[in-house]
């Protein structure tokens, strides 16, 4: 896990008697004791946890004082079994001042002590009452445990390995620029707030909001932990509300209020923030003007367990509620349709022509055509729909596509290709599979008899997927209908479909297409039509280039020949999104749960395939035709994807 990129954190909310140390650091020590066999690499307690946040005038009491000082060491001399950061807070003399600090240990050592910034010092809060803030604090360094401790809220503890981790107190979040975004800039990917934040109406969602917020503004994991209700509750209730979030997405949080000690452990993955932060050039422009502040060197814990704390979603393109989905699923409809309707408004063609085969892609522009037209105000009847049966051609999708175009009120023609292009094999003097050409239903009976390995003829299929974009072409302005999962595979004819004047469909994956269609289908489109989709939607993928069984069934199946798209797509997401190395892509796919269950042999097999067919088909995605950028990954050559047609994929097959 370590080599793929993650980091363990955990937070921990111990049970608490306002200003016991001893009791406290025995809590502190009992939540260490669970800890050490997860391996965690960077551990947090809350704010003042050893005297509890609570204490009032008594922080002023040398008893309390000594006290917090006398388990502090008793603490660090424990946590030589713990190997990674441990990090607490407590009150401490500080050149002459009392300050809210968090110290930093690892190994018996305080590696680093972090004074709060900000203090609390408004309505229920009175900080200022007793501490100092850092600004006020003159040292760089203090004595503690018999050595000097670097001292300053500008410290960043460093692994390497992309693990560096920053540490903030409670109010340091709340202000309006944090500590952690200047840790941040100095390379911190880790940010850690020990907190007490007392609890009422609408806090929990509130801090929730910065957690998250902050995590997504810094390109980093964030760890909070505030102290639980043990806290004194002579004004206030403390819930011990723990959250972990990376790059703006909550990963973990605890339920609050419990009576119970509590310990939140989840993964980071550091490896996916690093290359965010190389993307995101603003970053790294706000990194360049800021002061780097000082690093401080630690050793990250080796994971002896490839079990992997958090959740690895096998269908990323797919929102998993069902309210997600379908705001999902609404946004990226009428983003197709807004795109669209700009480009007609500009263009302002005559006929707006389509080709419709009841596969899902076509099925998903055409609607999005005839929503455009209805914005527009135009008559549908300026969508002219063709549907072109060739020698693969099916009776289902044929009946479906000559339903849709009538249950839409659209322009419609049905053309047959196959004597155009036994014309075309004739000119060429191609014989396909070595047969006699002949008339077309007489080539597609003899088609039909040759077994299932002799069913390849690349020209062949080329020929029809060719023919359908030239009667397009000279028809209108084509609408395309290819998905973001075709165009990475190139799973498309050069000069065929790949081809059109618009493409709606161009920056969305097939996994989403299918709950596209039938989004649209419930909620768009209503009567028979609606019922044709979703017929649409439950007919298996191909391109239908082959012909059908003497049955009329499909015999050219798609995810056959590439690999299940669900595949596909999971590992078009994370070598696109996040450049994770085929090695991480092949491990994410192993603890990800698929629709269908695959063995590693399998997924490495058609993650090779993925990665083969993606190298060897950049040419086709370095002249596509415009089309909609509607999530966060796109293949469009003027936007997202710039890379060489004839790049090596060697390195890539090599894991």
């Amino acid at each position: 896990m370590t080599e793929h990129g993650f980091v363990r954190v955990a937070a921990a909310v111990p049970r608490l008697r306002v200003a016991d140390v001893a009791f406290n650091a025995q809590q502190i020590l009992k939540l260490l004791d669970q800890a050490l066999p997860q391996t965690i690499d960077v551990l947090v307690f809350p704010e003042l946890c050893l005297t509890g946040y609570t204490c009032g005038d008594l922080f002023h009491q040398p008893r309390l004082q000594q006290a917090a000082l006398l388990h502090l060491e008793q603490i660090a001399e424990v946590s030589t079994r713990f190997a990674g950061l441990l990090i607490l807070g407590l009150p401490l003399v500080v050149d002459g001042q009392l300050a809210n600090v968090a110290a930093v240990l690892q190994q018996g050592r305080v590696r680093g002590v972090i004074p709060k910034t900000s203090l609390a010092n408004y309505k229920e809060f009175y900080e200022a009452r007793w501490f100092a803030p850092a600004d006020q604090l003159r040292v760089n360094s203090v004595a503690l445990l018999g050595e000097q401790a670097p001292f300053g809220a500008d410290l960043v503890f460093d692994a390497g390995k992309n693990v560096c981790v920053g540490v903030e107190i409670c109010e340091d979040l709340w202000t309006p620029v944090p500590p952690s975004s200047r840790h941040a800039l100095a390379g911190a990917t880790v940010l850690c707030n020990l907190s007490a934040s007392n609890e009422v109406i609408g806090k929990a969602e509130y801090r929730r909001q910065l957690v998250v917020n902050q995590s997504g503004r810094c390109l980093a994991g964030y760890v909070y932990v505030s102290s639980g209700p043990d806290e004194s509750s002579t004004d206030l209730v403390f819930g011990g509300h723990c959250l972990i979030a990376e790059n703006g997405v909550l990963l973990a949080e605890t339920q609050r209020f419990a009576r119970d000690a509590q310990l939140l452990v989840h993964d980071l993955d550091v490896q996916r923030l690093a290359h965010e932060r190389q993307m995101t050039t603003s970053f790294g422009i706000q990194q360049g003007n800021q002061d780097p502040g000082r690093r401080l060197a630690f050793d990250v814990v080796e994971m002896a367990s490839n079990k992997l704390l958090r959740r690895i979603d096998a269908h990323p393109f797919v929102p998993r509620g069902e309210h997600q989905l379908a705001e999902r699923c609404r946004d990226i409809f009428h983003t197709q349709v807004a795109g669209l309707a700009k480009r007609l408004d500009h263009v302002q063609p005559q006929k707006v022509v389509l080709g419709v085969s009841g596969g899902l892609d076509s099925t998903l522009a055409l609607l999005v055509a005839c929503k455009t037209l209805d914005l527009l105000g135009l008559p549908r009847a300026r969508m002219h729909a063709l549907t072109m049966p060739g020698f693969g051609t099916t009776n289902r999708t044929r009946t479906n596509a000559v339903d849709l175009m009538r249950h839409l009120e659209v322009t419609s023609r049905e053309i047959d290709i196959r004597p155009l292009c036994l014309a075309e094999m004739h000119a060429l003097g191609h014989r396909p599979f070595g047969l006699e050409l002949g008339e077309p239903d007489e080539l597609t009976e003899r088609l039909r008899q040759l077994p299932p390995e002799n069913r390849h003829d690349l020209v062949f299929e080329n020929i029809q997927a060719r023919m359908r974009t030239q009667l397009l072409m000279n028809s209108g302005f084509v609408i395309g209908t290819g998905d973001l999962s075709e165009l990475a595979l190139g799973w498309c004819t050069y000069h065929g479909d790949h081809i059109s004047m618009y493409n709606p469909n161009v920056s969305i994956p097939k996994t989403l297409v299918k709950f596209l269609v039938r989004w649209a289908a419930l909620n768009e489109f209503a009567g028979p039509a609606q019922k044709t989709l979703l017929d649409v939607v439950d007919t298996q993928i191909s391109p239908e280039l082959l012909p059908t069984s003497q049955t009329g069934e499909i015999v050219q199946s798609t995810e056959a020949a590439i690999g299940p798209y669900e595949l596909v797509d999971f590992f078009l997401f994370h070598f696109l999104r996040y450049a994770a190395p085929p090695a991480k892509i092949l491990f994410l796919a192993e603890r990800a749960k698929f629709d269908a269950e695959y063995s590693r042999a399998e997924l490495a097999r058609w993650l090779r395939v993925f990665i083969q067919r993606f190298f060897a088909n950049q040419f086709k995605r370095s002249c596509l035709p415009d089309g909609p950028k509607v999530g966060s990954i796109s293949l469009s050559p003027r936007g997202d994807w710039r890379m060489p047609s004839d790049a090596s994929s060697r390195e890539w097959l090599d894991f």
